[in-house]
């Protein structure tokens, strides 16, 4: 099991980034990896379960597993096929706006093939 760090910082305020983060119909605006998401709920919560679909067709399930308002972190699971991960997410208010914080841990060749979108999506999570 490898552990993946990614930060990022922009000038959106802290509060849309993580109302960004907790509406899952809003992902696809801020990470163009994800065409669409399937979910039963306009807001994520420990417990919330569905589907993204990524650019490419591909589906991968995924589990909620907690979701912190007052700290403004959230984690959950996904799996596609036999390749199962676990991203931790935070965001922290900064001078003139906001910084992200994504803890990814999985297999290492998984980790380095979802770093460069992953990068990307942050930076545009947080721009403001």
């Amino acid at each position: 099991m490898a552990v993946l760090t990614l930060r990022a910082e922009g000038s959106a305020r802290p509060e849309d980034v993580w109302l960004r983060y907790v509406t899952p119909s809003c992902w696809p605006s801020w990470s163009p990896q994800i065409r669409a998401v399937r979910v039963d709920a306009e807001r994520i919560a420990a417990g919330t379960r569905g589907e993204v679909v990524s650019l490419f067709g591909v589906t991968a399930a995924f589990a909620v597993e907690s979701v912190d308002d007052e700290r403004w972190r959230w984690v959950w699971r996904v799996r596609l096929g036999p390749v199962r991960l676990r991203l931790y997410h935070e965001v922290r208010r900064r001078p003139g706006g906001s910084a992200t914080i994504l803890r990814i841990e999985g297999p290492a060749a998984a980790l380095a093939a979802y770093a460069g979108p992953a990068r990307w999506a942050l930076g545009r999570l947080v721009r403001g």
